[in-house]
């Protein structure tokens, strides 16, 4: 499978943020509580968008040197990620920050009411993802675990196995297999677990409503709800890396510039002047 770049873009709830191949960071959309006041970050190499489904957001980036930044909405402490150390990965959900630290453990502050945030035994995880009240780990062994609100088994990932990639939606789960297929669950009001015909996928996100797959000729595909056009992605091409936002999606192409599609009603698609989005 080949290996595509992640981390380098990112469609939140209202607000989208690129990683630039300089360190430094864009963000365009709904400013409410600072969260596109990213304009003095350097050396980052990864960025996360809070994606609520409903509610207000943050915007984290992961440095050079393992630490992590925020800014944004912080009325449960997701912002404090200041004293976090030995990051390799960062995930952002709604009201709560995940980090992922080079020992495999993982740390998370923010909202707890329904367990999202009870990762401290969790070991052997290689990637992370945040949904708005479910937090999903990716081990090493290519099983998956998750923990949180359950009420539409978007929770129920332990009989996976062979994942190479996790996505966590508003009340979905997506697995990326390593045959190129995927897997889902939780709640399919609106098609968004409709994947199981799915192949050649190398890539996957999980917006709050719709899923998004980049297959292995750099198209892309599609399910879930559309209703502002977020599924609208079938004459997308020469695409490296995607993410699904609550009601907009975005998409790297190979030249390091992004394209978009679904709501704008903040200015969230307006990255027509990106350039030289990080591909590494």
């Amino acid at each position: 499978m080949k290996k595509f770049p992640k981390d380098t873009i990112v469609a939140g709830y209202r607000h989208s943020v690129g990683l630039h191949s300089d360190g430094t960071v864009y963000a365009v959309g709904d400013h409410k509580y600072g969260k596109l006041e990213v304009n003095d970050w350097s050396d980052i190499v990864a960025v996360a968008a809070g994606n609520a489904h409903t509610g207000n957001s943050h915007t984290i980036g992961l440095k050079a040197d393992g630490t992590v930044v925020a800014v944004g909405w912080n009325k449960h402490v997701q912002c404090d990620v200041s004293n976090w150390r030995e990051i390799v990965s960062i995930a952002a959900g709604w009201r709560r920050s995940v980090g992922l630290k080079s020992d495999g453990t993982v740390i998370a502050v923010g909202r707890n009411n329904d367990g999202q945030c009870n990762v401290n035994d969790w070991h052997s995880i290689v990637a992370i993802s945040a949904g708005d009240w479910h937090t999903v780990g990716l081990k090493s062994d290519g099983t998956v675990t998750a923990v949180g609100n359950n009420r539409y088994s978007q929770s129920k990932v332990s009989k996976w196995h062979e994942i190479v990639a996790v996505g966590a939606g508003y009340l979905h789960t997506i697995g990326l297999k390593s045959d190129g297929t995927v897997v889902a669950v939780g709640l399919n009001k609106d098609g968004q677990c409709n994947v199981s015909n799915w192949h050649d996928i190398v890539a996957i996100s999980a917006g709050s409503n719709h899923t998004i797959g980049l297959k292995e000729d750099d198209s892309v595909i599609a399910v879930g709800l559309s209703r502002h056009g977020q599924c609208n992605v079938s004459d997308w091409c020469d695409i490296i890396a995607i993410s699904a936002g609550c009601t907009h999606t975005l998409g790297l192409k190979s030249d390091g510039t992004v394209i978009a599609t679904g709501s704008n009603e903040f200015g969230q698609c307006n990255v027509s002047n990106w350039h030289s989005i990080q591909l590494n």
